[in-house]
């Protein structure tokens, strides 16, 4: 009761007072309301438009290029541009070219030097194993031979006319030393000319150079 008796008071009071005042206050109750709920202004644009916007809604998205081409600057683009192709080598063969798939390269011929003829022997079994005068052993199944002055390793081609064999035989070893012979060859070399069975015979022999 005691809180409602001022109220009431003043409700009194306000009902007294002449009607263009009471217009007056409502007016200016009114403005102060509205002042209290309108939002506060600011110097920033940006800020006013982002306090003004209704609650709950996003801001437009900021605004893009169509692709990014068209953000980019026409020398930008112009800089990787296909290059121009380079002009592919003539690949057609001459008419005065040579083919060498169809040239056949020469076969060289050995070329022998004519060392004369003579009588020629041959040994075997009995010196099989034995050491040579240039340090080798004696191997009867190897095409090797003797001879007095031709050094060692030279290739001597030993020609039997009787029969026309003939047999490239290497000079390992010193010999013969029987009056009439030229040549001592292996057994194998003997058994090529045809030797074997009457242990000697003429020969024809050439160097190989």
């Amino acid at each position: 009761m005691a809180a409602a008796l001022p109220l009431a008071i003043g409700l009194a009071g306000l009902s007294a007072l002449p009607v263009q005042a009471q217009e007056n206050l409502a007016e200016d109750t009114g403005e102060t309301a509205n002042a209290a709920a309108a939002p506060a202004k600011s110097a920033n644009p940006a800020i006013r438009e982002t306090l003004a916007a209704p609650s709950g809604d996003a801001m437009p998205p900021a605004a893009t290029p169509a692709s990014a081409d068209e953000a980019r600057p026409a020398s930008f683009a112009a800089a990787f541009e296909p290059l121009a192709e380079a002009p592919r080598p003539d690949l057609a063969v001459p008419q005065s070219a040579v083919d060498l798939t169809i040239i056949e390269p020469e076969v060289e011929t050995p070329a022998f030097r004519s060392l004369g003829t003579g009588s020629a022997s041959y040994y075997g079994r009995r010196f099989h194993g034995r050491r040579t005068a240039n340090g080798e052993r004696f191997d009867m199944n190897a095409l090797t031979a003797a001879h007095r002055t031709l050094p060692f390793g030279s290739l001597v081609r030993v020609t039997n006319p009787a029969n026309g064999r003939s047999v490239t035989v290497r000079i390992n070893d010193r010999g013969p030393f029987a009056r009439g012979r030229v040549i001592d060859v292996s057994r194998a070399a003997a058994k090529e000319l045809g030797l074997i069975q009457r242990g000697h015979g003429p020969v024809e022999l050439e160097l190989l150079e």
